[in-house]
């Protein structure tokens, strides 16, 4: 079996504290046309590099009834800065267009198989993976991206397309897991394409 979900495979649930004081679940986004579940964090250069432009896709889009949330999973033992407090403290900072809940037990990280931060997942309204991978090709530097390959998954599923590209190999710094080093990655885990 893949680390990784694969096209076409349903969302996995979910039940997380959200920095807006809520819980969330998969049924909490049942009106959405379509829903990005994206694995991010508080300190990950490509995430700080690429936090505009994902606020940007999520402006764009959410007016198209896609619905967002960010999900931070990685070990606070490795990074402190990832810990819940200082998620809401960023959110109070940068007042981001998505919900950002946290994922301490790594639970949900496992289930859908994040490799990096930040790394995303497009479901359709049946909740069926239609992309996986990279929001952009050079998240660490926006500025010298050329190819937004999330706009272009969501561009195809707003249009009722099947996605032309499904598939790219997450940008960014690996998932931090509980108890192990600061880049290890579960053996099962490997490129996407």
């Amino acid at each position: 079996m893949a680390f990784t979900l694969r096209i076409g495979d349903k969302a996995p649930d979910f039940e997380v504290p959200a920095t807006d004081g809520k819980t969330y679940r998969l049924a909490d986004f049942v009106g959405a046309k379509g829903l990005v579940v994206f694995f991010t964090c508080n300190h990950c250069p490509y995430v700080l590099g690429s936090d505009e432009v994902t606020r940007a896709t999520v402006n764009r889009f959410k007016g198209e009834g896609v619905a967002f949330i960010g999900i931070n999973s990685n070990s606070e033992a490795t990074n402190p800065t990832d810990d819940f407090a200082h998620m809401v403290e960023r959110m109070k900072t940068h007042n981001f267009p998505w919900v950002y809940a946290r994922d301490k037990s790594q639970a949900v990280a496992r289930a859908y198989g994040a490799l990096r931060t930040p790394h995303f997942y497009v479901f359709d309204r049946d909740r069926r993976l239609v992309y996986t991978g990279r929001g952009m090709d050079n998240p660490r530097n926006a500025a010298q991206s050329t190819v937004n390959d999330l706009d272009r998954a969501l561009d195809d599923l707003v249009a009722g397309r099947p996605v032309r590209t499904p598939l790219t190999n997450p940008i960014g710094c690996n998932v931090k897991w509980e108890g192990q080093d600061a880049h290890w990655m579960p053996a099962e885990a490997c490129d996407l394409v």
